[in-house]
């Protein structure tokens, strides 16, 4: 069904039918109880109402949603809302509560595409929903991060206790080579009678031999 279209006196009229229906002007004499088109117009510069759906020629063209928010303006006068309160309820007003506000059906908004730019200046068509009035942004390509170099291993550091090496993982103060070199005497001697080494290959005392 095609939604239907109104030229602003058209607009003008069917909000006075709308109206004709369960309504009740404000009493205070100073709010118009039909609008007429030059009220609509005024709606329009306080930023009320949404921009026309479309033209013919020179003629704006109004749709369901423009009669609602005017008739939803009207009622909320007669309920005692300001223009600039009103202002600042149309601007979050999503179309369910503005149909009950109204008392008029406001048909789904037809889904439209917009043009977005892509990166190095070409543009493309993409869908936006109803509701949506922003472009989505364009994703930029982003670099795998690059990976920092593994830290080199320490070079390894042994002992040698006589021609027998031990590996230690940090460095030899002077208390531990002498310390090792009493230990080591024991196994060194062994190491002698059993004649598995010579007595003149031991060392006389252990030292660090690094294997980087």
């Amino acid at each position: 069904m095609e939604t239907p279209q109104w030229t602003l006196s058209e607009l003008a009229a069917e909000v006075a039918a709308q109206l004709a229906r369960n309504y009740e002007a404000a009493d205070n004499g100073q709010v118009r109880a039909i609008p007429d088109e030059r009220a609509i117009r005024y709606y329009n510069t306080l930023g009320l109402l949404d921009r026309p759906d479309a033209t013919r020629g020179r003629t704006a063209l109004y749709g369901p949603r423009h009669l609602a928010q005017v008739v939803a303006i009207k009622r909320l006068q007669a309920a005692g809302r300001s223009l600039s309160e009103i202002r600042t309820l149309m601007a979050s007003i999503d179309d369910p509560t503005l149909s009950r506000v109204a008392g008029v059906v406001v048909p789904p908004r037809p889904r439209r595409a917009f043009w977005r730019e892509e990166a190095g200046g070409e543009t493309a068509a993409a869908p936006a929903s109803a509701s949506a009035s922003v472009p989505v942004p364009v994703p930029v390509p982003v670099s795998a991060p690059v990976s920092a170099p593994a830290p080199a291993p320490p070079p390894r550091t042994w002992v040698d206790l006589g021609g027998v090496l031990a590996r230690v993982d940090r460095p030899l103060t002077p208390d531990d080579l002498a310390a090792l070199a009493r230990a080591a005497a024991p196994l060194l001697a062994e190491l002698t009678r059993r004649g598995l080494t010579t007595p003149d290959e031991p060392k006389a005392s252990p030292h660090p031999v690094v294997d980087g």
